[in-house]
């Protein structure tokens, strides 16, 4: 399914000469286990959510990316959009909207309905992000300007 996504994302890091590591790995399902095999720290993960905001007659996808190690207030996310609450999106919606499976989406949209949001912090911690690349078989080690400089989310603090 998302093989497309990792050639997507391997292509855009090339184009933008960033400074990156794909890593192959057994699928782990907890940000803790892939941490460990990927070698980083768990707060290096860039954890990625997609959620909806509602509200205020806004209604927007959103892909909120927050260290792996923090849970996301994502009412934070609503109220900082303009909207007044927000819900993670079906896994029909996560598909259609990242062509990836929960828990294998990178912190990158390629999807012109869906905003990337990202907390300050994920940029501040680590020199480095680790991320899942659109399978839970491969992982991105990526130097955490380049990400910034790439992505260019929008930054919120939606960290509880």
């Amino acid at each position: 399914m998302s093989e497309h996504t990792y050639q997507q994302l391997i292509s855009l890091l090339e184009q933008q000469h960033a400074s990156f590591q794909a890593l192959e790995h057994p699928s782990a399902g907890k940000s803790e286990e892939v941490a460990k095999i990927r070698g980083t720290e768990v707060g290096q993960g860039a954890k990625a959510l997609v959620c909806k905001i509602k509200g205020n007659g806004i209604k927007q996808y959103v892909l909120a990316v927050l260290p792996a190690d923090q849970q996301a207030n994502l009412q934070k996310v609503a109220l900082a959009l303009g909207g007044t609450r927000a819900s993670l999106a079906s896994p029909d919606e996560v598909t259609r909207l990242t062509d990836c499976v929960f828990g294998a989406i990178p912190p990158f949209s390629f999807h012109p309905e869906l905003m990337l949001v990202a907390d300050p912090s994920l940029l501040q911690r680590y020199p480095e992000l680790a991320f899942n690349a659109g399978t839970l078989e491969k992982s991105i080690v990526l130097k955490t300007t380049d990400y910034a400089k790439i992505a260019q989310p929008k930054l919120i603090e939606f960290i509880n």
